[in-house]
């Protein structure tokens, strides 16, 4: 891909539009993903030929390839020669950690199994998951679902704030997913009323990136992967290394720079998601996957901070047992406690539902576009059926072979 190009194509340039300004502010971001300083045509093609011979060298020589050597030499005189504070003992520090995924047993018997903290996304689905039981979500209309899922979602976004690196803070995810604490906070829902979020009580004590990508993957012996990855805004910090072809994140934006504030997907601050050094920011990712002895489901999906929401739409949809290929499909709504608004793609609600839920108190907040692109699998254990579908927002695809 690198070497004999990719062809642009209609979502190439719509990303590239957004952060035109970025690209163009940096040479050689310029020189590789635009064309005399603009977004490429359609079908044309974008060659990467310094990131192929990087891709070889990690190849051949794996970490060490990447994170010392003449490639971690050019890396860091890039980035100070730009005004960045890189050191070679930054790079030979850096160790990936592996981590226990979150496992919750769910009230209908089934286990989730999602990412833990420093994503906070696994979290919010088991909270969201756990306090919809206490509600009667599945026999209300679709107003009063849509209801029930934004408060909930209201409360698991208040609670993200309690939540950083493990290394680095302590996450009280007991106190978090506990029976009684999650009944208490389902109580609070009214029924025909929105929570203002500045009605919320603090925490029990005292931001981030779409340029994501998702894949789900199982095999005929039924071992299965999720894998979200992220350089945060779309084409990351629009800085690529010169000679290197290594375009960087801006995972630094998902850090609380300002506990006061918000980053640039509205997500407020927190002192336990501070910076610091060493320190891993905390994220929306939530590749996810649902057990139950009869069947088998993995999501997951880009979007930033509204992943864990597009993910609890499709875990609803398959409680709903509606088709594989409407769970990524359906039109999508979230909520994240501030600001405090539905946000919502322009289908996601009728005439009639935007008043019943304005009449409720919510403040309804369209995005003007369609967003995310999820990939969802399915395993019917008795049947033996695998099914899969990927996003029809995306230019993904979903593929089932025979073994």
């Amino acid at each position: 891909m690198a070497e004999q190009g990719f062809t642009i194509d209609s979502a190439y340039r719509e990303r590239a539009q957004w952060r035109l300004k970025a690209l163009q502010a940096d040479a050689e971001s310029a020189r590789l993903f635009l064309r005399d300083g603009e977004v490429p045509a359609l079908g044309s093609r974008l060659y990467q030929p310094e990131l192929a011979d990087t891709l070889r060298l990690i190849a051949r020589d794996g970490h060490t390839g990447f994170y010392s050597g003449e490639l971690a030499d050019r890396l860091v005189e890039g980035v100070r020669a730009a005004g960045g504070i890189w050191s070679m003992e930054d790079l030979a520090s850096y160790q990936v950690v592996e981590r226990a995924p979150l496992q919750v047993r769910l009230n209908n018997g089934d286990t989730l199994i999602s990412a833990p903290p420093p994503s906070a996304g696994g979290v919010a689905l088991a909270q969201s998951l756990l306090m919809l039981d206490w509600l009667p979500w599945r026999s209300d209309s679709r107003v009063d679902r849509q209801h029930a899922v934004t408060e909930v979602l209201r409360r698991a976004y208040r609670d993200r704030r309690l939540l950083g690196d493990p290394d680095h803070v302590q996450n009280p995810i007991t106190a978090l997913l506990a029976p009684d604490y999650l009944r208490q906070q389902a109580a609070g829902i009214e029924r025909e009323r929105a929570t203002p979020s500045s009605e919320l009580a603090e925490p029990l004590t005292l931001h981030e990136g779409e340029h994501t990508t998702h894949f789900s993957v199982m095999d005929s012996r039924g071992r299965a992967v999720a894998a979200t990855l992220s350089i945060n805004l779309m084409f990351g910090a629009a800085f690529t290394v010169p000679g290197t072809g290594v375009l960087l994140n801006d995972e630094m934006d998902d850090f609380a720079a300002d506990v006061s504030g918000a980053n640039a997907y509205g997500l407020t601050g927190s002192r336990a998601n501070q910076i610091a050094a060493g320190k891993r920011p905390l994220s929306s990712m939530s590749p996810s996957f649902i057990e139950s002895t009869d069947d088998f489901a993995s999501f997951g999906t880009p979007g930033g901070s509204r992943i864990p929401s597009m993910v609890l739409l499709a875990m609803l949809a398959r409680q709903d047992q509606l088709p594989v290929a409407q769970w990524p499909a359906l039109p999508r709504f979230h909520h994240q406690f501030l600001p405090d608004a539905i946000q919502h793609e322009d289908d996601a609600f009728s005439l009639e539902e935007r008043a019943a839920l304005q009449q409720r108190g919510h403040s309804l907040s369209p995005v003007g576009r369609r967003y995310g692109n999820l990939m969802v699998l399915h395993w019917d254990k008795r049947s033996g059926k695998v099914s899969a579908a990927s996003d029809p927002r995306g230019i993904g695809q979903a593929l089932v072979e025979a073994p």
